[in-house]
């Protein structure tokens, strides 16, 4: 996924330690065959290569993240879309960075055959209607932090915190019986109040370009936003739901998004010039 992982774990007695590795990274690597945009023998990639009309089988795990983020792509009125690998192409930020182009001929074609409204699924297949490319990069990274919360619960292991590319997710409590507490990274220049949460069964998922420039899309014009939005953090109890809600709440800027954030329950810190926090997140900080 092109990022760094990390999982702390207060481990059990007699546990060994390099098969729980090696089974985290055993599950990454299920997750990565199936969703890399980056790897040409993937599922996604043999997706987006399908002729039109094709149905492609897929696994549980890609099932799973693409139920997902359809229903986001439709409760956000498609801030969020995963039907976006063209415009994700052409702005320069797919396996291929020498496919960006500023044609608004090209960019305009690419956001016509886009959109998840095309997305027909029929139990385990997707129809790739022609055209079509996948783009799980918003949502993925979410889900691969579920998962390997999942694959410690199996294997035993209840008091953790996984992080991957700054997707957290904590579950039980440290070895000193502290929770696990990360603090909110806040956007160079602001000084904002220091924003610590206990991630005691909860999730945290960031979404911002002060770190790799402007790469957030606005799936509905195929364009970089330019909405004042510094970052956006959500806490939630899934990282999958937390990331991909982090992406639209960006997309749709501070008004639309912290209503958003309200109508939906979601627990959100919004950053342009000002930090904004939505009613969920405002009362878990009352409580």
């Amino acid at each position: 996924m092109g990022t760094r992982w990390s999982v702390l774990f207060a481990a059990p007695a007699a546990c060994d330690i390099a098969m729980v590795e090696a089974a985290l990274l055993e599950r990454l690597e299920r997750i990565i065959a199936e969703m890399s945009h980056w790897r040409p023998d993937s599922v996604i990639s043999a997706y987006n290569r399908a002729a039109p009309g094709t149905w492609v089988e897929l696994p549980p795990d890609f099932v799973a993240v693409i139920d997902a983020a359809l229903d986001i792509a439709r409760r956000s009125q498609g801030a969020f879309d995963p039907a976006i690998g063209r415009l994700v192409d052409l702005r320069g930020f797919g396996p291929e960075p020498a496919n960006r182009s500023d044609d608004a001929r090209m960019i305009e074609a690419a956001r016509a055959a886009a959109g998840w409204q095309r997305l027909r699924r029929d139990g385990v297949r997707l129809l790739q209607p022609g055209g079509l490319a996948l783009d799980l990069s918003g949502i993925a990274k979410g889900y691969a932090v579920d998962a390997l919360v999942g694959q410690l619960a199996d294997q035993g292991i209840g008091h953790a915190l996984v992080e991957i590319g700054g997707e957290l997710a904590g579950r039980g409590v440290r070895p000193d019986g502290d929770p696990w507490w990360v603090e909110l990274e806040d956007p160079p220049g602001l000084a904002l109040p220091r924003l610590r949460i206990a991630l005691h069964g909860l999730a945290v998922a960031t979404s911002g370009d002060y770190r790799r420039g402007a790469h957030s899309l606005d799936p509905r014009t195929g364009r970089s936003i330019d909405n004042g939005i510094r970052s956006v953090s959500v806490i939630h109890e899934s990282a999958m739901l937390a990331d991909a809600w982090a992406t639209a709440l960006t997309v749709l800027g501070e008004e639309q998004g912290l209503a958003l954030a309200a109508r939906e329950g979601l627990a959100a810190r919004i950053i342009s010039d000002i930090e904004l926090l939505s009613p969920a997140l405002a009362a878990m900080l009352d409580y």
